[in-house]
């Protein structure tokens, strides 16, 4: 049975689905329950290195209701870490993006299972264009608010989560303790695959934008809906449309996350630390 056919059962909700996801990682980890879920974005990946001891690493594709991922530079694993506090953190390499065509369900299902694993903090981090100038290539940025341009959510029926702190200030405060450099900003999310016009992203920075991307908005609704604190992070890997001189390219994006890795990763490491 393949991830669609996961999500088509009608009898299969995004719930039941989870717990057999959950179920599975426990008796494959031999870990009851978790503290920290992190989704590792483009450039993050090497952060997983970081943050402690692995003890367990299983193929996406034999977890129900994953699969292997589709971008390069995700990993394709669920890991579980121990951090040398004794915390025991799930890193979901295997992120699935909206516009992969598999459903908004497809997209939350990695947060769910988090959380029937017993998560209480959620660790989103993505790469990302940046509509700020004096933002370089390399440069981390806390988000603080989304605005979800997707169409879609992954709230289900009459289902009303309130949004407003969706971003922990509490959560942030940790990371400045680390680098009070670190500035924060409004993270964008298009539905891709194709990038931003050069229109598109004036009209972002117009409503309040900072940072235009395609992912983490719809999982960090679901990770509030399951009831876990979440900490977002962007890596600008480059200028958007139309700030930028040159055409954009994946390619330019694994090349700014490979370079600014070792830096982002030990940053990253630290804040989960105090988490």
């Amino acid at each position: 049975m393949n991830i669609n056919d996961h999500f088509s059962a009608s009898s299969q909700t995004p719930q039941s689905l989870a717990e057999q996801a959950a179920q599975t990682i426990r008796e494959r980890s031999r870990i009851e329950s978790y503290d920290i879920a992190l989704v590792l974005g483009s450039g993050w990946g090497k952060a997983a290195d970081l943050i402690g001891e692995t003890v367990s690493e299983i193929p996406a594709g034999e977890i129900p209701g994953f699969s292997a991922p589709a971008v390069a530079g995700h990993g394709g694993t669920l890991r579980s870490i121990r951090t040398p506090s004794g915390k025991i953190a799930l890193v979901l390499g295997s992120r699935t993006h909206y516009y992969e065509g598999k459903g908004v369900r497809a997209v939350a299902h990695g947060m769910r299972t988090a959380a029937a694993l017993g998560a209480q903090t959620a660790v989103l981090t993505n790469g990302c264009g940046g509509l700020v100038k004096e933002w370089k290539p390399g440069q981390p940025v806390l988000i603080r608010d989304h605005i979800n341009l997707t169409g879609a959510s992954p709230l289900e029926g009459a289902t009303f989560i309130d949004l407003t702190d969706l971003y922990s200030q509490r959560l942030r405060n940790i990371a400045h303790q680390i680098d009070p450099t670190l500035p924060e900003g409004v993270y964008v999310q298009f539905r891709g695959p194709h990038y931003e016009t050069p229109a598109e992203v004036q009209m972002a920075k117009i409503i309040g934008g900072d940072l235009v991307g395609m992912s983490t908005t719809l999982e960090a609704i679901a990770a509030r809906e399951a009831g876990m604190e979440v900490l977002g992070i962007s890596l600008v890997t480059n200028l958007a449309a139309g700030i930028s001189a040159t055409p954009l390219s994946h390619e330019e994006v694994l090349a700014a996350g490979a370079a600014a890795g070792p830096q982002i990763s030990q940053l990253l490491a630290q804040i989960v630390e105090r988490l």
